[in-house]
This record gives C-alpha cells, structure tokens and sequence, in this order.
C-alpha cells in the first residue's frame, strides 16, 4: 500500500509536500591574481636574476685588469664582454620553449646551478679564448634563469596589479644585478680580479640550493586546461644553430671592423650574418615547432616589446655597458670609482622600476617603453663631453647618469610586462625568450658597436646612443597597438 508521502495525490497542498527548489549553478569564480607560492617564486625568481644580471655586467669594472692579465689587444676587448650577451641571445627561444614544454621550475633550477658551476669555472680562464667560452657558457645558463623566471611569474601571477607588481619587481631585480655586478668586482679586484666570478658562483649555486625547497613543485600530470598545445615540443635545433651562426658571424664583423671596415672579413662576415639571419627565419616558418610562433610578429603588442627589448639593448645597455672603462681610461678613475658612479645610473633604475608600477592604468606599457627611452637619450646628451675629461664636470655626469637611470627603469619595469602579457599564458616562457634574446641580441651588437665609436672619442658613442634610443622611441610607438 502506498503512502502519501510517497505518491502525492493531485490536490496536495505545497504546505505538505516540499517542492524541491532548484539552486542556481555559482558563477565562476574569476582567476586569482596571484597563487599561495607568489611570495617565494618572487623571491627566489628577484634573487637569481640578480645574480644572473651581476655576472653579466660584472666585467665592465674590470675590462683593463682582465684584459691585461690575457693580453688581449684593444680590437678584442669586445670579446671579453660580449660572450654572456652572445650565448643569452642564442639560447634564450630554446630555453623559453623548453620551459614551456618541459616544465618553467625544472629549467629554472637546472640554469642557476650551471650559473654557478660556469662562473666559478671562469674563475680559472687563463687566457681571452678560455673566459670568453666561460662566458659564454654562463650566458645560456642565465638563458634558462631569465625564460624560466618570467614563465614562473607568470604562473604565480596569472593577472591584474599583483602581476604588475610582480614583472616591476623583476625588473627592479634586473637594474640591481646591473647595479651591483660593477660594485662588486670593482671592490674584489683590489685584491685580485677573479675573486668576484667565484663569489658569484657560489651564490648562484647557494641560489639553486634555495630554490629547490622554495618553489613548489608542479602536479604529475597537469590538467588538460592548461597542458602547453604540442606539450611534447621539441627544442628547434636546426632554428637554435642558425641564429647562434648568424650572431657570431655578425659579433665577429662588427669587433673585426674597429681595424678597418674595408677589408674582407668584416664585409664577408656581415653578408654571412644576413644569410643566416634569412635562413632562420625560413626554418621557423617551416618547422614543426618553431622557437617563435610567426603569427605572433603580426600582433602590435608583441612587435613593440621585440622592438623595445633590442633597442634597450643597442641604445642602453650597449652604451652603459663601456662607460665604466670609459670612465677609467679618459678620466682616470679607479675600477672601484667608476663602479660607483655607474650605481648613479643603475640605482637610479633600480628605484624607478619599483616604482614605475604606479604608472599603470595612466600609460600602456608601449607609451612607457618611449619615454623610457626619451628620458635615456636626454641623460646621455647631458653626459656629452665627461668621459674623457681628467677634471670631471660633476653636477653635469650626476645629472645625465640620473636622467638616464630614470629611463632604464621604466624599460626594466615595462619590458617583462609586455613580454608575458604579448603572448598566450601557455607560451608565458617563449615570449620571455623571445624578449629578452631581442634585448640581448642588441646589446651584444651594441658593445661591439660603441667600442667601435668610443675608439674615435667617447662621444662619439654616446652621441650614437642617444640617437639609437630617440629612434627606439618612434619605433616603439609606431607600432603599439591602437587604443
């Protein structure tokens, strides 16, 4: 016999039978800005890129001692700075796209700890050709530390302001290690020159040591949301060879031309770096899995943040990176004086791109790319006539080193913003890579370039510079996207 309770009759009343309500499917929840684990991935991310950023600029303080201890001539002086830049700018794609493939943590460590066993190797470099391959061997290990820092951010730091407080901070990372890189090897090499590569390679590994406890590791399997597309990529070797090529040839022509650019080598050299530079773009176009997507160059935003990065490098970092021995030559400063005036401009970059974060929501990042390369031309143009003066006209080189470091700053800051956010999430690494070789790309070209200009007067190169950055400025803008 049946129930009422389980067979209602047609003229129940709601009051004895509960009709079920149906309640309403919450809306999704909108991404969080940041993760639990943003702290430490922003700590330990800052920290390595420091490091990173410190072995880069660290033999600008002590060009004239390292190149008297291998008896390097002055058309091969390029070299000892240029083989971090050469091996950043050939490794950095394939690094981003293994990141992205392969795990951002995983290559993140893997380029700390080989960071720190290369730099202290070069410690030990008995001769141009040996701390040069040193150099360059640290240079790809920073390759992975920059792609897979940006990717880690990105990670942490999926969207909004903490995202923009994040990249500003990475970028401020960036003007420190700049900064303290010179301070540091000009303060060792009072005792001996090399000592400041094993300290920074003890760091770098204590770094590493660090960051394997700190930084959380991946789920197994990730789910299939946000698995990278092609999530079995393979590294573009054939892509990676070719640009490495075309760079060398191209570092090669331009440290060759400051005996004559004339003769032969230097000519062939340029014609083979064209070629190859043709030939690597056909391989992306071609290849299954290309180091950088091509349809990405048709996007506004991607295309300013390429453009910013590689006249940051010719314009900036290319300049800045020859002033300390400027300064020690023409002026003749101590490696530890000239170091300090260097933090003038680096310190400054450093404080403007903590800062420059406050700009967001009043000027796109493209906008601040140009005035970041205005206020650089202006503080160089101030600078015009100091570099080689014995009775330095101070108020005139403290003015245009902080006008200057104002600039580099907002680039630092805008940069690694524009990087992550031109690209899709699951490409947060390659569009790193792609930034930063651009970035790296130019300042090894821009090294030899402003050696090459300095060798007739040093403001000669500063001249250049200030117009390279005047032109990265109507580039940059040119070819923003249209608000």
């Amino acid at each position: 016999m049946r129930t009422a309770a389980h067979s209602p009759t047609p003229d129940a009343t709601p009051t004895t039978t509960p009709t079920p309500t149906t309640t309403p499917a919450p809306a999704p929840a909108p991404a969080p800005a940041t993760t639990p684990g943003g702290g430490p991935t922003l700590a330990v991310t800052a920290l390595a890129t420091t490091v990173a950023l410190m072995n880069y600029t660290a033999p600008m303080a002590t060009l004239p001692e390292t190149a008297e201890a291998f008896g390097t001539p002055a058309s091969a002086q390029a070299w000892l700075l240029n083989g971090t830049p050469l091996g950043l700018a050939a490794l950095l794609l394939v690094a981003g796209a293994l990141a992205d493939a392969h795990g951002r943590r995983r290559v993140f460590l893997l380029g700390t700890l080989a960071l720190g066993v290369t730099t202290a190797l070069g410690a030990f470099a008995g001769s141009t050709a040996l701390f040069t391959a040193a150099r360059i061997a640290q240079g790809a290990a920073s390759a992975a530390i920059l792609a897979g820092s940006l990717g880690l951010l990105a990670d942490a730091y999926p969207s909004g302001r903490d995202r923009i407080r994040a990249t500003g901070v990475w970028g401020a990372a960036v003007s420190g290690g700049i900064a303290l890189g010179p301070l540091l090897a000009g303060a060792l090499a009072l005792v001996e020159w090399r000592s400041a590569y094993a300290a920074l390679g003890a760091v770098a590994l204590a770094t590493a040591a660090l960051g394997a406890r700190a930084l959380a590791k991946p789920p197994a399997v990730r789910p299939p949301a946000v698995r990278p597309p092609g999530g079995g990529r393979r590294p573009d070797l054939t892509g990676a060879t070719t640009l490495a090529l075309a760079l060398g040839a191209l570092l090669t022509a331009l440290t060759l031309g400051r005996d004559g650019w004339l003769r032969p080598a230097p000519a062939l050299l340029l014609l083979a770096s064209v070629a190859l530079t043709a030939l690597f773009l056909l391989v992306e176009r071609r290849v299954a899995d290309p180091m950088v997507d091509p349809g990405l160059l048709r996007q506004p935003a991607f295309r300013a943040s390429t453009v910013g990065a590689l006249f940051t490098g010719l314009a900036v970092i290319g300049l800045f990176s020859v002033l300390p021995a400027l300064l020690q030559h023409g002026a003749g400063l101590s490696a530890l004086a000239a170091a300090g005036l260097f933090v003038l401009w680096s310190g400054t970059a450093f404080a403007v791109a903590l800062q420059a974060r406050r700009l967001a929501g009043r000027l796109s990042a493209p906008y601040q790319l140009a005035l970041g390369f205005v206020l650089s031309a202006a503080g160089v143009l101030v600078l015009l006539g100091t570099a080689d003066s014995p009775a330095l006209p101070w108020p005139r080189l403290v003015a245009g080193l902080v006008v200057a470091g104002a600039g580099s700053g907002l680039l630092n800051a805008a940069l690694p913003r524009l990087a992550v956010d031109s690209v899709p999430p699951e490409r947060a690494a390659m569009g790193s890579g792609a930034n930063n070789t651009a970035r790296y790309i130019g300042s090894a070209a821009g090294v030899s370039l402003m050696l090459a200009l300095s060798a007739a007067s040093p403001d000669t190169a500063l001249a250049a510079s200030a117009a390279l950055a005047l032109a990265g400025a109507a580039l940059t803008v040119a070819g923003s996207p249209r608000r």
